[in-house]
């Protein structure tokens, strides 16, 4: 087989194996959000909370952990935006009750709530049980399960690469 053959099928294996991870338990959305941190600043006229130190944000099997945490609110008082920075942030998700859990690495990460939508930046690393995929950025569409990995635009940056374990007989 040649080079470019089996470099696209491993890649379609990659966004296959990926995209299956991408859907968060339905149940998730509908959970209280809990936020833990060292210091919370509010504005009310913003809508804007920023959280520092250790922030620990949680709801169902959704965690975001970062450094400098920054929530947004929309005009109906819904979060609409969790943008954590951290070395690195991260974020995890349970896909289904079936799968494992994905851990997803960045040092910033910008969590689109109603578009459902994470998107991992700066030696970006998403895992889940030995496989793993990094790149210079990473999105990921929770509703379509859609997952798409891009290289740093200069040029000796990091390229997209990919890490996937043979599976055992299931």
């Amino acid at each position: 087989m040649r080079p470019t053959k089996m470099l696209m099928r491993c890649l379609i294996a990659a966004l296959v194996i990926l995209s299956q991870t991408a859907q968060a338990l339905p149940e998730d959305q509908e959970q209280p959000i809990y936020v833990s941190a060292d210091h919370a600043s509010m504005n009310e006229l913003t809508g804007i909370a920023v959280y520092t130190g250790s922030v620990e944000i949680r709801q169902g099997t959704m965690l975001m952990l970062g450094s400098r945490v920054e929530m947004h609110r929309d005009d109906t008082g819904s979060i609409s935006r969790i943008l954590s920075t951290g070395a690195p942030a991260e974020f995890h998700q349970q896909a289904s009750a079936e799968q494992p859990l994905t851990k997803a690495y960045g040092l910033r990460m910008d969590y689109r709530v109603p578009d459902q939508t994470v998107t991992i930046t700066e030696n970006a690393r998403v895992m889940q049980d030995a496989d793993e995929f990094t790149g210079e950025r990473i999105v990921y569409d929770m509703d379509k399960s859609v997952v798409d990995a891009f290289r740093s635009e200069s040029q000796d940056g990091q390229r997209v690469q990919m890490v996937i374990q043979p599976k055992g007989d299931q």
